[in-house]
C-alpha cells in the first residue's frame, strides 16, 4: 500500500472521528450586563461588554470583593423611567439554544429592597423574583437556565417591572446547542425547558462557569447533596472512578463524561426531593454508569425508578450497557399538585446506584403577537418616537400575563394562534413624529387615539382597516388630503378636528354623522365639499385635481394647441408668397440680382416721369 494511500485512509478517519465526536455548534454570546469593557474569566471565557439592551442604567454590586468572576460584579437594572417592559433583543440564526442569567441584588442601590419583577424568553414568563428575596440569594445571586428554540433571528430576554421596582441582571449567557437534544422529536419546539434542578450525584458543583471541567451545552452541575431526602442521608456512600466512560459527549444531548465518572449508592432506599411548581409538567432525565469493577454480568444490580409513589422503570445498568458505559432515559410527570417531587430508587437486586438527575419545567410557550403586526408596531415606534419611559420593547403582545405595550391593547386572532393589535390609545403622550404606512398591516385594529400630540405629515393611505369603528387624530398637525380608504372602515367615531388637513371631504366618510355616529372635521381650513365646511373649487377635490378640473385642463390645452397650430398655418402662408424669404442658400445670389434689376426699373421710371412732367408732356401711365 502506498504511502498516499495511507495517507488518504488516516486523513478519511480523523475526519470521521472529528465529525462523530466534535460538537458543531459554535453560536455564542456572553454579555457582561452593566459591563463597560471587554473582559476575560479565570476560565477564559470573553465576556462582552453590555449591549443589545433596550434601556435601563448600568451599577456595581455593594460588596465587589464578594464575588469570584468579574461578570458577577456589575449589573444592569431598569428604572421606571425606562418603562415597565425592558428587553435584551440579540440577533442569533434560527435554532435551539441554551439560556443562562445571573441575577443579584446585593444592595447596589443602598435601598436594602430587593425588586420583584418577572424575566420572559422569547414572549413567555419564565422566571419570577418577588421581595423579599432569600438573604443569601440577595447578597450571593443565583444563576438561572433553560432551553428554548429562536425561530424569528433574534432571542428576547425580556423583564417586567412589578409596582415601580426596577428588575436587574448581573450577566447573560447563550449557546447554541443540538435541536434534537432532551427528546425534541417527542416533546416538540412550543416547551420552553426551564431547569429546576440538574444534579451530579456524588460531586460537587462544576461546569462551565464553576469550574475547568468541560460541557458542550455549557450546562452547570451542582452537587445531590442538598436534595436527597433525610432518610438517604445517612445511607448514601460516594462513588467515583478515573476510568473513561463510554458512550458520553454523544448527539444530541453531549452529556458530558464527568457526569458518569461520580455516583451515589447506598444500601436501601435512596432518595431525592425536589422542587417544582405545581401545575406544571416536568421532564426528568436519569443518568446511570456501572463504574463498580465488581460488577460483571446482568442481574448483579436491579432497583426501580419511582416518582412520586408511580415505578416508571426497572434498571439494570449492566444489562443495558455492560459496565463503565453510559446510561440514561427519561419520563415526564403530569400536572403536578404539589410542590415537591419525589423520587426514590428501590432496591430489587444489590443496591441501587444513580450518577445524575436532571429536572426541567415543561413551559408551554406563549402565543405570540402575529410577525406582520410585529413589523407593524415596531414601524409605528419609530414613526411615532414613542418615549423610552412607554416601554415598547419586545413583543408587543406577549406574554399575554403582562400588559401589552402601554396604550396597546392586543387579543388571539380567530384561531388563537397568535395575538393581533385591537387598540392603539396614544393620546395627550407629547409625540412628535407622523404615522407609518406600515399602520395598515394592522387589520385588527379597533381603535385609534393620537389626539393632542404633535403629529405631523399626511395620513397613510392604508389607515382605514375595514375592522376600525374609532379615530380620533384630532388636535394634531396633520396635513394633506383624506384618504379615500376611511370609507371603507366601519367607523362610528371620526375626531379630525384641529389639524392642517385640505381639500374635498369624502362623502361616504361624512355619512358617519348622518347614520348615527359622529364626525368633526373643524378647524382644518382646508377642508371642503360637505355641509358646515365651505364649497371646494370647481376644479380641486380632496387635496387634487377633480375629474372636472382634469378635463378643463385637457379642454384647455387642446384649444391653446389648435390657436398655436393656426398661427402657424397663417404664418406659413403669407411667407408662401415671398419665395426669397424662404429661398435655399445657393439661391442667394440671383435673389439679390432680381431685386437691383427691380430697383434699377424702379428708378427709371421715376426719372422718365419727372421728366415729362417737366415739359409738360402727359404721362404714359396716367389716365387716357
Amino acid at each position: 500500500m502506498s504511502s498516499h494511500v495511507v495517507f488518504s485512509l488516516l486523513l478519511l478517519l480523523l475526519l470521521l472521528f472529528f465529525s462523530v465526536h466534535s460538537f458543531p455548534y459554535d453560536v455564542s454570546c456572553y454579555i457582561d450586563s452593566g459591563g463597560s469593557t471587554n473582559i476575560t474569566d479565570p476560565f477564559n471565557t470573553t465576556w462582552l461588554a453590555d449591549r443589545f439592551f433596550s434601556g435601563g442604567s448600568t451599577s456595581v454590586v455593594s460588596e465587589p470583593l464578594h464575588f469570584r468572576y468579574p461578570q458577577e460584579k456589575t449589573l444592569r437594572y431598569f428604572p421606571a423611567s425606562s418603562g415597565k417592559k425592558n428587553c435584551y433583543t440579540v440577533p442569533l440564526p434560527n435554532g435551539r439554544y441554551y439560556v443562562r442569567t445571573f441575577t443579584v441584588y446585593d444592595n447596589y442601590d443602598g435601598k436594602s429592597h430587593s425588586p420583584s419583577f418577572d424575566a420572559s424568553i422569547e414572549g413567555t414568563v419564565v422566571f419570577s423574583w418577588r421581595s423579599p428575596w432569600q438573604e443569601n440569594l440577595a447578597r450571593d445571586g443565583a444563576y438561572s437556565d433553560l432551553f428554548s428554540f429562536v425561530k424569528d433571528g433574534e432571542a428576547d430576554v425580556c423583564f417586567y417591572s412589578i409596582a415601580t421596582d426596577p428588575p436587574v441582571i448581573g450577566s447573560l449567557e447563550i449557546r447554541q446547542i443540538d435541536p434534537l437534544s432532551y427528546d425534541a422529536a417527542t416533546v416538540g419546539d412550543n416547551f420552553i425547558l426551564v431547569n429546576y434542578g440538574r444534579l451530579s450525584c456524588g460531586s460537587v458543583q462544576w461546569g462551565p462557569g464553576f469550574s475547568n471541567d468541560s460541557d458542550d451545552f455549557g450546562r452547570s452541575w451542582q452537587s445531590d447533596a442538598e436534595l436527597r431526602s433525610e432518610n438517604t442521608s445517612k445511607i448514601v456512600n460516594s462513588v467515583s472512578t478515573r476510568e473513561t466512560i463510554s458512550g458520553t459527549n454523544q448527539p444530541p444531548n453531549y452529556f458530558p463524561m464527568k457526569l458518569y465518572q461520580t455516583a451515589v449508592t447506598g444500601n436501601g432506599v435512596l432518595g431525592f426531593e425536589l422542587p417544582v411548581d405545581a401545575k406544571l409538567d416536568y421532564l426528568l432525565w436519569f443518568h446511570f454508569a456501572e463504574i463498580d469493577s465488581s460488577v460483571t454480568k446482568t442481574g448483579q444490580r436491579v432497583f426501580d425508578v419511582w416518582v412520586n409513589e408511580k415505578n416508571v422503570s426497572r434498571v439494570d445498568i449492566y444489562s443495558q450497557v455492560g459496565s463503565f458505559a453510559a446510561y440514561s432515559f427519561h419520563y415526564t410527570a403530569h400536572n403536578l399538585s404539589n410542590t415537591v417531587l419525589n423520587v426514590k430508587l428501590l432496591p430489587v437486586v444489590g443496591a441501587p446506584l444513580i450518577s445524575g438527575i436532571e429536572n426541567y419545567a415543561l413551559v408551554p410557550n406563549d402565543i405570540s403577537t402575529a410577525p406582520e403586526q410585529v413589523v407593524a408596531m415596531r414601524a409605528m415606534k419609530e414613526s411615532l418616537r414613542i418615549p423610552g419611559r412607554m416601554g415598547w420593547n419586545g413583543d408587543p403582545c406577549a406574554p399575554t400575563n403582562w400588559d401589552a405595550w402601554e396604550g396597546v391593547i392586543c387579543h388571539p386572532n380567530k384561531g388563537e394562534t397568535a395575538l393581533v393589535i385591537s387598540q392603539i390609545d396614544l393620546g395627550s403622550q407629547g409625540l412628535k413624529g407622523f404615522i407609518s404606512d406600515q399602520i395598515s398591516l394592522l387589520t385588527d385594529l379597533v381603535s385609534v387615539n393620537l389626539s393632542s400630540n404633535f403629529l405631523e405629515g399626511t395620513l397613510p393611505l392604508g389607515l382605514g382597516q375595514k375592522s376600525l369603528v374609532r379615530l380620533d387624530l384630532s388636535s394634531n398637525q396633520f396635513s394633506g388630503p383624506i384618504p379615500e380608504s376611511l370609507t371603507s372602515s366601519s367607523l362610528q367615531l371620526v375626531l379630525l378636528n384641529d389639524n392642517l388637513l385640505e381639500g374635498q371631504v369624502p362623502e361616504e366618510l361624512y355619512s358617519v354623522g348622518v347614520h348615527g355616529g359622529a364626525i368633526d372635521l373643524s378647524g382644518n381650513k382646508g377642508l371642503c365639499g360637505v355641509p358646515s365646511l365651505p364649497k371646494c373649487s370647481l376644479f380641486w377635490e380632496s387635496g387634487h385635481l377633480s375629474k372636472g378640473g382634469k378635463v378643463a385642463i385637457g379642454l384647455s390645452c387642446f384649444v391653446i394647441l389648435c390657436v398655436v397650430l393656426a398661427v402657424a398655418y397663417i404664418c406659413y402662408i403669407k411667407r408662401g408668397r415671398y419665395d426669397y424669404d424662404f429661398a435655399p442658400t445657393h439661391d442667394l445670389t440671383s435673389i439679390a440680382a432680381k431685386r437691383n434689376r427691380y430697383q434699377r426699373q424702379k428708378s427709371l421710371m421715376v426719372l422718365e416721369m419727372e421728366s415729362q412732367h417737366a415739359k409738360g408732356l402727359p404721362s404714359p401711365y396716367g389716365p387716357h
